[in-house]
């Protein structure tokens, strides 16, 4: 989708600081963390939000859960909270499908 902020930072149109990239999704640090640790995971696929998950596309999400495990290990965070806002009033900004994944801290209720 050519004017999604999150296609264009997969597509290096836009700086991000990488965490993590595969052929299926790509990772990178918030730049307004809201936790010591914050990160987003997204579907390299257009996906505008978790209304439209279905059968066809399903794995690639299974996929981020598991890239998800992996970096937080990589990053030593037992502890974590891994959030997706499903539209505007849920309060979803960039319809790119994507995960928060927030730690370092004793997270407050709410957050994100």
């Amino acid at each position: 989708m050519e004017d999604c902020l999150f296609c264009k930072i997969i597509a290096g149109e836009i700086p991000s600081n990488k965490v993590y990239e595969d052929e299926l999704c790509y990772a990178f640090y918030d730049i307004a963390p809201q936790a010591p640790t914050h990160f987003l995971v997204v579907p390299k696929k257009h996906i505008s939000g978790v209304s439209e998950i279905c059968e066809e596309n399903a794995a690639v999400v299974a996929h981020i859960f598991s890239v998800i495990s992996k970096v937080t290990k990589e990053l030593g965070l037992a502890s974590y909270r891994v959030v997706s806002n499903c539209g505007e009033d849920a309060g979803q900004t960039v319809f790119h499908l994507h995960f928060h994944v927030l730690g370092g801290a004793r997270l407050a209720d709410g957050m994100c």
